[in-house]
């Protein structure tokens, strides 16, 4: 089994703070997302977090999102990845020089702590595109579903987040459309 690297749970979990078959969001106020990145080490507990860092998480999130459903076949929302870049370009990251283990991509020094945070999410998703790992981050191709998962198959083909809950439902509904047409 191909682990997730850390880079890959950090997105991962990111993106699924929102539950589009509940239609929750676990980032739905400025609060909850410095909860959220304290739980996870990002942000001291307590860190100030403003309207405008919320905003400019959850822009980010999104475009994410969006992006990891290219993996099983959608067309992504330009708007959202475009708002995504936007995003990524307010929090800049600085890369080191050294080679090897030692070599680094961080936020920027002159960040202040929320951002600083929110660059951290963004450098895991740079590491995973740059390492090709990305293509292993998918969104469930279940549209009720959409729930961000790591494809452990070794050919990266895997499609739905569960083969027993959404693969079944995608087929069932195909083989009942299926049948519907040629009996009518």
């Amino acid at each position: 089994m191909i682990e997730a690297p850390s880079s890959a749970q950090l997105v991962e979990a990111f993106a699924n703070t929102v539950d589009v078959e509940l239609g929750t969001d676990d980032l739905a106020a400025p609060g909850e997302l410095a909860g959220w990145l304290a739980d996870r080490g990002l942000l001291e507990a307590g860190g100030p977090l403003s309207a405008a860092d919320h905003e400019l998480g959850l822009r980010l999130r999104a475009g994410i999102r969006e992006e990891l459903g290219v993996h099983v076949g959608d067309a992504p929302d330009p708007d959202l990845l475009r708002a995504a870049d936007e995003a990524l370009r307010e929090l800049p990251l600085l890369s080191t020089v050294r080679r090897g283990p030692s070599a680094a991509l961080l936020p920027a020094p002159e960040l202040p702590p929320a951002r600083k945070a929110l660059a951290l999410i963004a450098v895991a998703w740079t590491e995973l595109v740059i390492t090709g790992e990305a293509a292993r981050l998918k969104r469930c191709a279940e549209h009720a579903c959409a729930w961000v998962f790591w494809d452990v198959s070794k050919n990266r083909s895997r499609r739905w987040c569960s083969m027993r809950v959404c693969g079944n439902r995608t087929k069932a509904r195909r083989y009942a459309a299926k049948h519907a047409a040629t009996a009518g």
